[in-house]
Formats: structure tokens, sequence, C-alpha cells
């Protein structure tokens, strides 16, 4: 029998429990102001751990609960597959976006990172 099809009561305390590294990723993303982003380097920068793979793995397997458009590729282009989902909550919070150029491939707009990206300082400032 497996753990999915114990009962609720039976099933071990850790069965629905995310990984710390995850937890503390998808905690970070929460944090993020809307309007502003994080690449995934920012993220593993600040917490100390991982790179921006990991960040990115975390966020592709749990990031669908949090405001997961906030964190980003650090070139600032739109998620693959996810484009113009982000760029409706972009446009809707006032996120700093840069206008395609004729060239750019689906003429999709990137991120402004020079004045999108928080370095987390507010949460440095008692927001732990």
């Amino acid at each position: 029998m497996s753990e999915q099809s114990l009962p609720e009561e039976a099933r071990p305390e850790y069965a629905d429990a995310l990984p710390e590294y995850a937890e503390r990723v998808l905690e970070m993303t929460e944090l993020i102001p809307p309007g502003r982003v994080m690449t995934y380097g920012d993220v593993a920068e600040y917490l100390e751990e991982g790179g921006p793979r990991q960040v990115g793995r975390v966020m592709s397997l749990y990031g669908g609960g949090v405001p997961w458009w906030r964190v980003v590729r650090a070139d600032g282009v739109l998620l693959a597959g996810q484009e113009l989902e982000a760029l409706d909550r972009y446009r809707e919070e006032g996120t700093p976006l840069k206008e395609a150029s004729r060239a750019a491939e689906g003429h999709l707009p990137r991120l402004d990172l020079k004045r999108a990206r928080w370095d987390g300082g507010e949460r440095a400032q008692g927001h732990t």
C-alpha cells in the first residue's frame, strides 16, 4: 500500500513536506514585492545556497502556488510557455518592461532588469 492510498491520519508526518531548500526558495519568492523581480541566481545568492539551476528546478516543481513570474531569467526573457500569463501579470503589477525589437522572437517585451530587479532589501530590514 502506498503512502498516497493511506488515510490522511495514517500518513507519515513528512509525506507532504517540501524539501527545506524548496521551502526557502518559495518563501523568498513570496517576499518579492509586486512590480519587482529577482533572477534565479539572485534568489540562490540571497539564500547563500544552490545556484540558478537549483532555484529553477524548485520553481518548476513547486512554484505554482507562489508569484512565480517574479523569479526570472538573467537576460530578462519571459519564461517559455508562460510568456503571455507572465506578461499580463507584469503589466498588472507595473513591472518595468523593455519593448521588443522587431527582430525579437514573437515581438514580446523583455523585463527591464535595471529597473525591476529587487535586492531583498526590505526583507533584510525586518521582514525575516
